[in-house]
């Protein structure tokens, strides 16, 4: 694994979480709106109410599960954060987390370094370089 696709899992991983977030959001909404409809007919007294155990048990399961990966997220930013450290040029060390931690973006990045974009990618090729001899 280099150091980008390292540095990158957690990206990836925030935004698996993001989806699930709105999954869980559309499985609320579908919660919410469920109605039943009343005819003189008769019918199984079980079937609406399994019907709406049914989503609040996806809506508890994809909860664990986002919780699951929001803590699979932090144990991963710790331990890239550690590993970070071990990158000696400051520069670098702060291109590194801006992208990967807050993932900002490169304009972000180089207006809050006070570099152009270009030069940011520069830097961050060496700052790569210099996390996988020190930290990979």
């Amino acid at each position: 694994m280099t150091a980008k696709e390292y540095l990158s899992q957690a990206r990836y991983l925030d935004a698996r979480i993001n989806t699930k977030i709105k999954q869980l959001e559309a499985l609320n909404t579908l919660a919410t709106s469920a109605t039943s409809v009343l005819t003189g007919m008769p019918h199984s007294p079980n079937k609406a109410t399994s019907k709406m155990a049914d989503i609040v048990d996806k809506i508890v399961d994809l909860q664990a599960e986002i919780n699951r990966d929001i803590d699979a997220l932090v144990d991963l930013k710790g331990e890239m954060r550690s590993k970070l450290e071990m990158v000696p040029a400051e520069d670098y060390k702060a291109i590194l987390e801006m992208r990967y931690l807050c993932f900002m973006s490169w304009e972000q990045i180089a207006s809050n370094l006070g570099l152009s974009v270009p030069y940011t990618y520069k830097l961050h090729d060496r700052a790569l370089k210099g996390f996988e001899s020190r930290a990979m």
